[in-house]
Formats: C-alpha cells, structure tokens, sequence
C-alpha cells in the first residue's frame, strides 16, 4: 500500500479530525474493522475530555490519530510503523482515484490506468520482438530473449492477479461492499 492512509493528510487522519471536530466517533469508526472498533471508541472518549485543555489539545489529538491509523493498519493486516508526515508522493493513481470519487466520474482514472498498461505492454512487448532473433542462441543472447520473454509473460499474469485479486485478501476476504 503506498504511503496514505497513515499519513497527516490520509483519509483516516481525515475523517479522525472530523471525528473530534464534530464530537462523533461515528465519523472514524468506518475506517476501523470491528474488533478495533472498542480501543478506538475509548481513545475517542479520553481524547474528547482532553481536548478542552487546548495546552494538551495537539498532544491528544496526535495520539489518537495513532491509534485509529495503528487500529486500521491491523484490519488491513498491515503493520502500523507510525503516522507519516502529510505530502509524501502516494504516486498519481491514489490522487486520480480520490478525484473520480469526487467528481463521480471514472474516466481519468481509467484513462491514466490503461494509457500506463498500454505503455509497459508495448516496451516490454518491444523488447521481447526485438530479441527474437537471438532466441536460437548464442546462448547469452539467447538468455536474454528468454528473460524478456518470460518477463513479459509474467509480468502480465501478475498484472492480471492484481486486477482479478481481493484487495482485502490480507485481512482474509472479510471486507464487504
């Protein structure tokens, strides 16, 4: 998982700013499974009381932005290795995935998801054509056609598990739409 969603400006520090701005632990609970759901309902309540001491409002606020991404890496089977400052690259398609639901539009994720596939599908497609001669040897050429050829049959049924995989497989299938 790219650097998101335990980062500053990650949707769990989000909606966990929402959560104490409006008072509702609601507002963060989604993004915890279930059984965290009890450890951040009392970090939510203690942070809520601590707040209104606006010396300690930064420190609390901080811990529990912990706790909820800490909670939330664990129901994506992830480990937690701390929150991540806000502004770090998560690559284009996490910003282009957040703006088509946004805008309720698929269309430029989809266009930049193919326009990427399409390139690599051709260089390394290239790459293998243009070492297809050598693939009666010498035997160093001959490697070498083999690698890109393989790397390219490969490289394409790990692309094609990614988009038939379960995105939540690590938390054993348990995710519901």
């Amino acid at each position: 998982m790219p650097p998101h969603c335990d980062s500053m400006d990650g949707p769990v520090v989000k909606a966990a700013i929402r959560a104490l701005e409006a008072e509702d632990v609601d507002l963060i609970l989604p993004y915890v499974q279930a059984d965290g759901e009890e450890e951040v309902r009392r970090a939510f309540e203690n942070v809520v009381r601590a707040r209104k001491n606006l010396e300690a409002k930064e420190v609390v606020d901080l811990y529990f932005f912990e706790t909820v991404v800490r909670v939330h890496r664990a129901g994506e089977g992830e480990p937690f290795t701390g929150l991540k400052p806000a502004g770090l690259s998560e690559g284009p398609v996490i910003l282009v995935a957040e703006k088509a639901i946004e805008t309720g539009s698929p269309d430029e994720l989809i266009r930049v998801l193919t326009d990427r596939v399409h390139e690599e599908v051709k260089d390394r497609f290239d790459r293998v054509m243009a070492l297809q001669n050598h693939a009666a040897g010498p035997v160093p050429e001959a490697r070498e056609y083999v690698e890109a050829m393989l790397g390219l049959e490969v490289w394409s049924h790990k692309l094609y598990q990614a988009i038939e995989a379960d995105p939540w497989a690590t938390r054993g299938g348990e995710h519901h739409d």
